[in-house]
């Protein structure tokens, strides 16, 4: 977990933009520090700028505009093997003509490194990534995921404080990308070692971070902890980027007491939080999660407002029921509850009410 209580910030980017052609910014007006040991993901669609975010602090690209810093000091003109970085890439980089133990002791050797020395640290970083019986062996003869492993492991090797991982778990299986996301979080914290870490994948970002940056268009649309970023979404792209979501248009028809009476197009008055809307005539996209969506009355206040909903699809997911609904003249509502022995499962077909609690719901920009 980051030192937040540092007085500087230990990577830093200060008004940073890139421009490939002069003309068109893909990184535009960046600000954004992190603290040592943090994990920061920047997470986002493809050609949203975190991935170019990422080279540039590596060194692989030049900022056109602004300053990026390093412990304090501008790194902008320092080249690439001189900053001291770790960096892990998805397709592991790793030399095919070299052993394990070869690959690992690569940067060792071109910092002049005695040899017991970089011996001792190979062994050491091996075992750290629970490799320690592979040195011998060639990338070739290792899976995907060990040789993951080993890719982390080299950015280990030499101690840097700062690690860059550019969507290290991409071409991995969905479950040796889920133990690897755990296994590479364990890693960073035991070491204090910072990380900013680049992926399109929401849940890998909410697992492993400690911040999520959410980028779109160049820009930071929100910068939080996971949780935050899930509960409290600040506008219409996060809520629909990060994990599934319901959303309904309409227009608010009275804000007050902290509650948001929204008028939606397809008939029917809802309760939401108001977020990024002021005053009634407004148009809004009002945005609830699955799982905080009841159709037991019994949940809910009762001056709560309710919709009527008719049963389209029910699917069984095992740990977890899915049920898609037709809500105000849409097709594509979903709802998702636990599988508990006293759960409802809902026949398709049947028409039900369903509501929230109002704070669930948000009020966002149309």
């Amino acid at each position: 977990m980051a030192e937040t209580d540092q007085g500087g910030a230990f990577v830093e980017f200060d008004r940073v933009q890139k421009s490939y052609d002069g003309e068109n910014l893909v990184v535009k007006d960046l600000n954004l520090s992190l603290p040592k040991g943090e994990f920061l993901t920047m997470l986002g669609p493809s050609g949203s700028g975190k991935t170019t975010c990422l080279m540039m602090l590596a060194g692989f690209e030049t900022a056109t505009n602004g300053d990026i810093r390093l412990d304090g000091r501008p790194i902008n003109n320092i080249p690439p093997h001189k900053r001291g970085i770790g960096m892990v890439f998805q397709n592991y980089a790793l030399f095919p003509h070299m052993t394990i133990a070869e690959n690992l002791s690569f940067p060792l050797e071109v910092r002049n490194m005695p040899k017991a020395e970089r011996e001792a640290k190979v062994k050491h970083v091996l075992e750290m990534v629970q490799m320690g019986a592979f040195g011998g062996r060639r990338p070739s003869q290792l899976s995907g995921g060990q040789q993951q492993r080993i890719a982390l492991a080299r950015a280990l090797v030499f101690e840097a404080e700062l690690v860059l991982m550019d969507e290290p778990l991409g071409a991995l299986d969905k479950q040796l990308r889920e133990t690897m996301q755990f296994e590479i979080k364990r890693i960073a914290d035991e070491l204090g070692i910072t990380v900013v870490y680049v992926t399109h994948d929401q849940t890998e970002a909410l697992t492993m971070s400690d911040r999520v940056a959410v980028f779109e268009d160049g820009r930071i649309q929100q910068l939080a902890p996971p949780d935050e970023l899930y509960e409290s979404p600040q506008n219409s792209f996060v809520a629909q980027f990060i994990g599934e979501n319901n959303t309904l248009e309409g227009t608010v028809k009275e804000i007050k007491n902290g509650i948001a009476l929204v008028q939606l197009d397809g008939g029917g008055l809802i309760d939401c939080k108001p977020v990024n809307v002021t005053k009634a005539g407004e148009r809004t996209r009002v945005s609830i999660r699955p799982e905080r969506v009841e159709f037991d009355k019994s949940r809910l206040s009762a001056e709560a407002h309710t919709l009527k909903a008719e049963v389209l699809e029910f699917i069984y997911m095992g740990d977890i029921f899915r049920t898609r609904l037709r809500v105000a003249g849409q097709d594509d509502f979903v709802i998702k509850s636990r599988n508990a022995p006293d759960q409802v499962r809902l026949e398709p077909g049947s028409e039900i009410e369903i509501g929230w609690m109002a704070e669930d719901c948000r009020a966002l920009d149309a």
